[in-house]
């Protein structure tokens, strides 16, 4: 049609530069600390992380294990860790659990926690 709003090269260009820039960083080979190894490995094992309000109406993290049990070595400092390099997500409001990125950067042992 006549009245379709045609960009001007000079954005045509940007556009076209910006798709071919990698959409998201990729961490390869990526060391992780071992308070983040010991989060990984018991998700690893079927556990599951919470996101709950205090009484003062503050978020806080608490990490499960798959028995239950609450691990109290999570902070909030260490939980945007592992959100940040994509080794936890959160799918449909459920709990958060373990990334395939996160399997990845975990380290197979037999008992991580110890």
């Amino acid at each position: 049609g006549q009245n379709r709003y045609e960009p001007p090269p000079v954005f045509r260009l940007a556009y076209v530069c910006l798709r071919l820039l990698p959409r998201k960083p990729e961490f390869s080979n990526m060391d992780i600390s071992r308070a983040e190894q010991r989060i990984l490995h018991l998700l690893a094992q079927g556990g599951r992380i919470e996101k709950l309000k205090d009484d003062n109406n503050d978020l806080i993290y608490e990490c499960f294990t798959r028995n239950g049990w609450r691990y109290p070595q999570l902070d909030t400092h260490l939980f945007r860790k592992l959100k940040r390099k994509r080794a936890i997500a959160s799918r449909g409001g459920r709990p958060y659990q373990i990334t395939r990125r996160g399997l990845q950067l975990v380290r197979a042992q037999f008992d991580n926690c110890g």
